[in-house]
């Protein structure tokens, strides 16, 4: 299958970093189209620098990155980030609108959207994120959840190919994480968007198709996630948690009980507790 994201032996040094140093270090991925792809890491591990990468935020020391056929570089970045719909962490610092409305409009006006179409795009998008309500709502008076939602109404209108969630559920509640999630999912398949997934949240992860694994600048691991998660005990070396069902696993295994070696999901770790229960 044709890749719409390809990074070859990116590498990646801060200004004020010693000429030996780098933050990223030989990664090279591909993403297919349509695909949810995880890239899970601890705190400074290089995930939201390789983010930022990806759309030309940052520019690599070396390396390539091409995206939907096209190599960024400074002739062809403005192109790319139309293609590319990033969510931060913060969404205060996205934020430019002085309504919910305006601010969903606001990359269309910089595609020169006619206004027409920008206002049917904007009503729509804000209905898909149950934000219709607020359309005249000042930003800063949202909750967290809802400011969430509004930076999803802004993608969504924008139609990119590649929605980036740089953290963009960690500030967020349980209720809170599950609600963006499960819009991002819905406008996934309504559009074959393709969804980058930077997160430590492992249960996030969990819903991706593949996972990749950054430690200190380095891409050490890939797979899906049931690959993934049943290397648990090198997770937790490298400052990563494991899924509920492998946690607890790994504690019926330290009390002598024989576990299934591959990976479980929790109702597939309740099926087989149950099974167990019942063979008694």
């Amino acid at each position: 299958m044709s890749s719409i994201i390809d990074v070859e032996h990116l590498n990646y040094r801060y200004p004020q970093q010693a000429a030996d140093e780098l933050t990223l270090r030989d990664i090279s991925f591909t993403v297919a189209p349509g695909e949810w792809v995880a890239i899970v890491g601890h705190n400074g591990s290089g995930k939201s620098t390789l983010a930022k990468n990806l759309n030309g935020l940052l520019a690599p020391a070396a390396g390539t990155i091409t995206v939907d056929g096209q190599v960024l570089s400074e002739e062809t970045v403005w192109d790319i980030r139309t293609k590319i719909g990033m969510v931060f962490q913060n969404p205060d610092n996205q934020f430019v609108g002085a309504t919910v409305a305006d601010d969903v409009a606001f990359s269309l006006e910089n595609q020169g959207i006619p206004r027409d179409e920008m206002l049917k795009r904007v009503a729509a998008a804000l209905k898909q994120v149950d934000m219709q309500d607020f359309a005249t709502r000042e930003p800063a008076r949202l909750s967290g959840g809802q400011k969430q939602r509004v930076a999803l109404a802004g993608m969504i209108a924008a139609q990119p190919q590649i929605l980036i969630l740089d953290e963009a559920t960690s500030m967020l509640d349980p209720r809170g994480r599950q609600e963006v999630l499960a819009t991002i999912r819905q406008m996934k398949a309504a559009s074959a968007l393709t969804v980058l997934s930077i997160t430590h949240d492992i249960d996030e992860a969990a819903s991706a198709n593949r996972v990749l694994v950054i430690n200190d600048g380095e891409l050490k691991e890939e797979g899906t996630p049931a690959e993934i998660f049943q290397h648990g005990e090198e997770l937790i070396k490298m400052g990563l948690d494991m899924p509920y069902a492998e946690r607890l696993k790994a504690a019926l295994k330290r009390q002598g009980m024989q576990v299934p070696a591959t990976y479980l999901t929790e109702k597939g770790m309740a099926d087989w507790l149950w099974q167990l229960r019942s063979n008694k």
